[in-house]
């Protein structure tokens, strides 16, 4: 069943989004000026941080249903719903990778390990892994659809930070390669 969803503009709020459950439905409040992009964007943030739980940039307890979902709505905002994969799950087995892809058969596996980074890396890296279902490699192309992430640098940045401080043998993505990991 299909979640109603409602959202407030209000001319008086200038910076803030915020969301709330009211029954069935989902209450979105946003500043009267963002453009259709900007709602579409932040509906989706925030009706993922009320299915997911998550407090302070944190997502708890995702399941896999619930990340496949963000996967959805990432794909929507970001790769015009072109990405389309069969499943989208957590795995506790990657000891080298945050993620991993298989075009072939349209499969996301997300690293245990992501599940206490911020909501907007994990973002980041699933964005990642559903662009490789539609350009494999870490060619120009790929990068073009990466891109689309406003945070994408920053969540670079910050998994790069995460693997040196625990000395993790995190592949590098950087190449070139045909490797779809992250």
């Amino acid at each position: 069943m299909a979640v109603e969803i409602e959202v407030r503009r209000s001319a008086r709020r200038r910076r803030t989004v915020s969301a709330y459950r009211d029954g069935e439905r989902i209450v979105v409040m946003i500043p009267g000026r963002f453009t259709r992009a900007e709602e579409a964007e932040w509906v989706a943030k925030m009706v993922a941080r009320l299915d997911t739980g998550t407090q302070h940039g944190r997502r708890r307890g995702t399941t896999d249903a619930a990340l496949a979902r963000r996967a959805t709505e990432l794909s929507a905002i970001y790769l015009g719903g072109r990405a389309r994969p069969a499943s989208v799950r957590w795995v506790a087995t990657m000891r080298t990778r945050w993620a991993s892809c298989t075009p072939a058969d349209g499969t996301i596996r997300m690293s245990e390990k992501l599940r206490e980074v911020p909501a907007w890396v994990q973002d980041y890296v699933l964005l990642h892994e559903l662009a490789h279902l539609l350009v494999a490699g870490h060619g120009p192309d790929f990068w073009a659809l990466v891109g689309r992430y406003p945070r994408s640098e920053r969540a670079r940045g910050y998994l790069d930070g995460v693997s040196a401080a625990a000395n993790l043998p995190i592949a590098d993505d950087l190449g070139d390669s045909t490797d779809e990991v992250l």
